[in-house]
């Protein structure tokens, strides 16, 4: 199979098409493709002009063809209108999706059909290679959806569903282009707009209102719906897509709440969507969905929903070892405990609650039917987004198993994992409860004065039958003929029991209901209303749980809608959690959840063991949370707090900050002492604490696993307040700005045959590829200036750990003592003319009419702040991925703003903070207070937050490590620099040469005592 892998990826012009062909059709009959002879074959079709075409290679639902060699001339365009033909005149013939395959053997491209044209979704391009063969292979088996019985692991869930993966790049764009055709449709905007204003609301301003978030949720939700019924062992490739999407087996099957209408079933009510719904389906049926050992679901969402979208929405997908642990640690007694995660994501902490409760039932003999009912009734999920809601729903199934959810003993199962407000943002307005009802606005912009629903708030004391009420409204509202009467409900009113006082609230809903209807408006609000309706019913006292468990959101402050603001200082206020000043900015969501949910949802003398960011442990802004005691505001709750867990030492980090998990139990608001008087409850955070450290070699192993390379250590928690800011703070500052780059950042160019005068240099703007527009497109400034105008400078890219690169030169209109005024930059004429053509362009293409070309140049007085230059500074990176920190002792260099700096006193001192910030561990300490940027993470200072302290010469450790840094300056300055490596690759190599050291070992440990 390599050898025919080999003279397919090797390109040679002596080999004809028809030979590639036969290879071509050859290795996807040998490769773990699942194919027979008959799979694969070569189709003559009869065109409708009468004459034959061929095509090269036909596997299912795709159409191949091949050339020789697709880089010369008009062969890919001539190529490319080819395959359109044949893939549109299958279509036509078949009913069916095809893709088509264009290859010259070593380039791959894939292509879908939109409006008669190719549209390429996936490219791979391979060498001849063992590597690249099971690369190309496990592609084009996406492409053709034909193995079967594919194990459900995480890598293969990533390699084969992932948005990397050619099966995930077909279905995304065949779904991207029906919500093109079809976002007009009224259907398709309700669902769309009830989605945007639930996102809002639980994600503030983080959330982006867009259309491809929309296609991306929905491709998500049906692709996990289509999987729970695979769990089932359903055919999923022969059901009604409509039927699918909405659930109908299951409701035959007895089995409610895993897939109904929701806003993601749009796809089916629009031309073109059954043929996508069943495509999809035939990806799926690969997989044997019947052994699932972790949240998969999990892996499929963070490699569909991209990284940097995650953290801006606060979504930080906890790993399935920490789950496992935190569940083993505070679901002590599964059989009698009731589990709730009001946060639940896609189910991680739920899959691993039910496993722990069957897996108690099991070694107890119980019977499967008894069991499934106990798993309902004891663990709960809940969250406000409707993908994770969806997943975890699927994820429930696959935790409780196919061989008991068939088992002919077990009766209706009602998997409790609801869409919800676990917050109840609403607590103090009455949009949500209003005279005793649960009404819900309808309003999507149709109405000028908009709907509402509304149930009587009784209702919702048996559950059941709530949801079996809000669900025979729906399907009698929806199956009316559209303007004929109002059908009676009086026959489901008895059977329910629904007391008389009641009805005529519920009719008046349902009346509504029939109307919306009438509209093309009624598909969801049965949905809507029974998942809103929940988090109030769990907060009745008589249905609180045992334990709570999870990883609430960690959604900031900053990113929080203004009235989301409003309402979260004003429930922290309430709370004693709101820290105020310049910590408000500081704050998220998390510490105000954990408070809320034990509050609300949480029985007295239940516990808890959430994880939250390791700032909860021992920063300032969560003293309030740590107290333990909440005010009159917190309904009547305490917490009594254990010891926490500190996991920032665990490497590699797997969120974006470090975390930590934290335990405690629910107690009353006051309880008695001994001399039988009342006093406040709660107990503070302890500062004892269990440390883990170690490193794992995955980002989501299990628990059997993990265990192997982490370890856990007693120790201490030390609170750091706002005022443990470094000393260093208020003496660095940012660079000076050179842009744009064509008017200051320049190189030498050849003098002409002439020369130039003595102390001038004949000189043009140096370019960079990152120069944006409409800089980038203009003309290089030539010039011969003078040369006390032409300084060195360093920036981001020549500084690296304890050294400078060469510098770069800038010509700007300073001398040594600072900025010159306009009248003395005309007394010199290189300069002059220089700086009159750099305006000249700055005034035509600036975006602004606020700053001048001086103003931009020394804004914020970065650029006047330098002059006269210190005679030793210390400058470190304003981003990256990594510290950096070196010492300038350039008597003329400027500071650009890649860099930050500051004046040292003494090379001692200069020698210690350049150990200290260039040690690994003060990376890692950093790291918890950096943001992120597009492609790295954002340093600024940030930095100071760590309590870096002044250099004292008389303690031993401060002198210790100024003798290091001087040694490791040493040392880095004989290491080779090659000009041609980016920089971010020498600075790598640097520190990989330093950590090998001795001095750089001993620095790192150093700096780990003194920060630590």
């Amino acid at each position: 199979m390599l050898k025919i892998f080999d003279r397919i990826a090797r390109r040679n012009d002596k080999r004809t098409e028809s030979e590639i062909q036969a290879d071509v059709r050859q290795f996807i009959l040998s490769a773990p493709l699942n194919l027979d002879e008959d799979d694969v074959k070569i189709v003559s079709l009869e065109s409708q002009t009468g004459d034959r075409r061929r095509i090269d290679v036909e596997v299912g639902s795709t159409v191949i063809e091949i050339k020789r060699d697709l880089r010369k001339g008009k062969v890919k365009a001539d190529a490319i209108e080819q395959l359109a033909g044949y893939v549109e005149l299958r279509m036509n013939q078949t009913g069916l999706r095809y893709v088509g395959l264009l290859t010259d053997g070593t380039e791959w491209l894939c292509y879908d059909l939109v409006e008669g044209k190719l549209r390429e979704v996936s490219v791979i391009t391979v060498e001849p290679s063992a590597a690249d063969m099971e690369r190309f292979t496990v592609w084009l088996e996406g492409v053709l959806a034909t193995a079967q019985n594919i194990a459900p692991t995480a890598r293969n869930i990533e390699m084969r569903l992932g948005s990397g993966s050619s099966s995930y790049q077909l279905d995304w764009a065949t779904m991207s282009s029906l919500y093109e055709q079809n976002k007009n449709n009224p259907t398709v905007q309700l669902k769309r707009t009830l989605w945007s204003r639930l996102l809002t609301s639980a994600l503030g301003t983080a959330f982006e209102d867009t259309d491809k978030l929309f296609v991306e949720h929905t491709l998500l939700v049906n692709t996990a719906e289509t999987i729970a019924h695979a769990v089932l062992g359903l055919p999923i490739q022969s059901l009604n897509p409509a039927a699918l999407l909405a659930g109908d087996k299951f409701d035959e099957s007895g089995i409610h709440g895993v897939v109904e209408s929701d806003f993601f079933d749009w796809v089916v009510e629009i031309e073109g969507g059954d043929v996508f719904v069943r495509t999809l389906a035939k990806r799926l049926a690969r997989f044997d969905w019947s052994k699932v050992e972790q949240d998969v679901l999990k892996v499929l969402y963070e490699s569909v929903i991209g990284t940097e979208t995650r953290q801006r929405l606060g979504e930080y997908y906890t790993p399935d070892w920490l789950a496992d642990i935190v569940v083993q640690e505070t679901v002590v007694d599964p059989l009698h405990s009731r589990v709730l995660d009001a946060a639940c994501g896609s189910g991680t902490f739920l899959f691993h609650a039910i496993r722990t409760y069957i897996a108690a039932a099991e070694a107890k003999g119980m019977p499967v039917g008894e069991l499934i009912d106990g798993v309902t009734e004891h663990v709960i999920g809940m969250d406000l987004h409707p993908v994770a809601v969806t997943l975890a729903r699927v994820t429930y199934l696959l935790a409780i198993g196919r061989h008991r959810l068939v088992d002919p003993n077990r009766g209706t199962i009602r998997i409790p994992v609801y869409l919800g407000d676990s917050l109840q943002w609403q607590e103090q307005n009455t949009d949500l409860w209003a005279a005793g009802n649960l009404t819900i606005r309808t309003d999507d912009k149709k109405d000028f004065f908009g709907n509402e629903l509304s149930f009587p708030d009784g209702l919702l004391d048996n559950a059941a039958r709530f949801d079996d009420l809000v669900t025979e409204m729906a399907n009698k509202a929806s199956t009316r003929k559209p303007g004929s009467a109002v059908p009676s409900l009086n026959a489901v009113l008895q059977r329910l029991a629904i007391p008389d006082k009641f009805k005529p609230t519920i009719e008046a809903t349902f009346k509504t209901m029939c109307r919306l209807h009438d509209e093309g408006r009624d598909h969801i609000w049965g949905y809507y209303v029974r998942n809103l309706a929940r988090p109030l019913w769990l907060s009745r006292p008589k249905n609180r749980v045992d334990v709570l468990v999870g990883n609430p959101p960690w959604l900031a402050y900053r990113k929080m809608t203004s009235d989301m603001q409003a309402t979260f200082r004003a429930m922290s206020e309430a709370r004693g959690l709101w820290a105020g000043g310049e910590l408000s900015t500081h704050q998220d969501l998390s510490g105000l959840f954990a408070v809320r949910a034990c509050e609300l949802y949480l029985k007295v003398e239940g516990r808890f063991g959430l994880v939250l960011p390791n700032a909860a442990i021992d920063r300032e802004h969560y003293s309030g949370f740590r107290s333990g005691y909440y005010g009159d505001g917190s309904g009547n709750a305490a917490i009594a707090f254990d010891p926490s867990w500190d996991l920032r030492r665990i490497r590699p980090h797997f969120f974006p900050r470090a975390a930590s998990v934290v335990f405690g139990r629910r107690e009353e608001h006051t309880r008695e002492t001994k001399e039988g008087e009342g006093t406040w409850a709660g107990r503070k955070m302890p500062l004892e604490a269990e440390i883990w450290s170690g490193r794992l070699s995955g980002s989501n192993l299990p628990w059997t696993q993990a265990s192997k390379t982490l370890s856990r250590k007693p120790g201490q928690v030390k609170h750091i307040g706002q005022l443990a800011k470094s000393p260093y703070d208020p003496a660095f500052t940012q660079g000076a700005i050179f842009a744009p780059r064509i008017a200051f950042v320049v190189e030498e160019q050849p003098a002409t045959s002439l020369g130039v005068p003595a102390g001038r240099k004949a000189i043009k703007s140096s370019r960079s590829v990152q120069e944006n527009k409409p800089w980038k497109l203009l003309p290089d400034l030539n010039g011969v200036v003078e040369t006390e105008f032409i300084r060195p400078f360093f920036t981001g890219d020549n500084a690296y750990p304890y050294r400078t690169g060469a510098a770069q030169m800038v010509v700007l209109p300073c001398r040594k003592s600072g900025i010159l005024p306009s009248s003395q930059i005309d007394l010199h004429p290189g300069l002059s003319q220089w700086w009159e053509r750099a305006e000249a362009l700055w005034m035509e293409h600036r975006s602004s009419e606020r700053l001048t070309l001086m103003q931009q140049l020394d804004f914020q007085s970065k650029l006047s702040k330098q002059l006269p230059t210190p005679p030793l500074r210390i400058v470190y990176n304003r981003a990256g991925m990594h510290l950096m920190a070196a010492k300038v002792k350039e008597p003329r260099a400027i500071i650009a703003s890649g860099l930050y700096w500051a004046s040292m006193e003494t090379e001692e001192e200069a020698d210690y903070l350049c150990a200290v910030m260039n040690a690994p561990v003060t990376t890692e300490m950093v790291r918890p207070f950096m943001s992120y940027g597009k492609d790295e993470r954002d340093i600024h200072k940030h930095v100071w937050e760590v309590p870096i302290p002044k250099y004292d010469p008389e303690i031993a450790s401060h002198r210790r490590l100024s003798e290091l840094g001087k040694s490791a300056e040493e040392i880095v300055a004989a290491f080779p620099i090659d000009p041609d490596l980016h920089f971010a690759a020498t600075r790598r190599h640097i520190r990989a040469h330093l950590e090998a050291t001795g001095e750089g070992q001993e620095i790192n440990e150093l700096v780990f005592e003194l920060l630590g």
